[in-house]
């Protein structure tokens, strides 16, 4: 059994066949979530888990290389806009390309998120 980091296994393993450049969309319970992606839905009951946590526990597994979040974060939720403002490369769009966007996703972590905007597509990078 694992000791620590990402113990749900289909997210561990889906976090593992990631590559340079693939996308990871973290979400939040209300996001559409298109068809394609592979999906791991976490989502329990509103507010659990929450955005901070999830993107907090993937940061620290994925290396990440650039992100793109939805211009609305700014003013409709701070608390997420301050979590995101420390992300490498990030790109504020509106909403409604960030929804465009993420149908190229390869992975969406979808968490119980219920305050609005909690939404990023993670670019993820290389170790070396």
């Amino acid at each position: 059994m694992k000791r620590s980091g990402i113990l749900n296994r289909h997210l561990a393993g889906a976090l593992a066949e990631l590559g340079h450049t693939d996308q990871v969309l973290v979400c939040d319970a209300g996001m559409p979530i298109p068809a394609g992606p592979r999906v791991v839905d976490l989502a329990f009951r509103a507010g659990v888990p929450s955005f901070a946590e999830v993107l907090d526990g993937l940061l620290e597994e994925l290396v990440v290389e650039g992100a793109v979040a939805a211009r609305e974060v700014r003013d409709a939720n701070p608390a997420a806009a301050a979590l995101l403002a420390g992300l490498p490369d990030l790109h504020l769009v509106p909403h409604e390309e960030l929804k465009v966007r993420s149908r190229d996703a390869r992975l969406v972590v979808r968490t119980g998120e219920a305050a609005p905007y909690a939404n990023v597509l993670l670019r993820c990078g290389v170790f070396f």
